[in-house]
């Protein structure tokens, strides 16, 4: 009654689809392709996120291993770059890129940067509205309680939040990357790591536009109840 009978969740739905498979598949091929590409710098991607942090007041920083594939993040929490084994070793353009964009991330925690400090903070808070807004929104819906349903779109909404302050790290982080390489690489390397970059930043912006319809839809259908 409340979904899957109207043709605006539906939409949504397939927006999803669309805007999910098509930046994955750009993001996986860009990386692919740069990937056959050595970089100019003649280290691997650990070596040279190394070079990024200590030049950048992140000397305290450690650098590890992940399993997977593209599974590179930067864990404010231990302080650590966790680098794919392709990229760790690699010295690949798109691997010497994706290295530098985690270290660009524990620059912006050495130097303060203010929406990574609001980003971290709002994570514990995310987490707890991931695990309860849709519990909260199905009683609502079943009980015929509006309330219920407001709280829950309440409790999305940090998400929401949570992934638009997310567009300016992941942004400022590939700057400082591409920065880094600019100065450090060659012309090849810079325009490489700009592409592999924005393509990986594709996927955070498709994420939240696709959270801001389905905020924009439940507020409409809450306030049409």
């Amino acid at each position: 009654m409340y979904l899957y009978g109207d043709l605006s969740y539906w939409f949504i739905v397939i927006v999803s689809l669309i805007l999910g498979w098509g930046t994955q598949a750009y993001i996986k091929s860009t990386y692919a392709k740069w990937s056959e590409v050595p970089s100019g710098l003649n280290s691997t991607g650990a070596d040279i996120a190394r070079r990024m942090l200590d030049e950048n007041g992140a000397r305290e920083c450690g650098i590890g291993r992940v399993d997977g594939h593209l599974t590179d993040h930067y864990d404010p929490r231990d302080n650590n770059l966790h680098l794919s084994n392709e990229n760790y070793q690699g010295g690949s353009v798109a691997s010497v890129a994706v290295a530098c964009h985690e270290a660009g991330h524990a620059v912006q925690t050495a130097k303060g940067y203010l929406p990574g400090k609001i980003r971290t903070a709002l994570v514990p808070v995310v987490n707890f509205s991931q695990t309860v807004w849709m519990l909260v929104f199905l009683a609502g819906v079943f009980f015929g309680m509006v309330g219920l349903v407001q709280v829950a779109i309440f409790l999305f909404a940090f998400t929401v939040l949570f992934q638009l302050v997310t567009l300016p790290v992941e942004i400022d982080a590939s700057r400082r990357a591409v920065r880094f390489l600019a100065d450090s690489g060659s012309q090849i390397d810079q325009q490489g790591a700009k592409k592999v970059l924005t393509a990986a930043a594709l996927t955070y912006v498709a994420s939240a536009l696709v959270s801001v319809l389905n905020l924009l839809y439940l507020l409409g259908r809450a306030n049409r109840r």
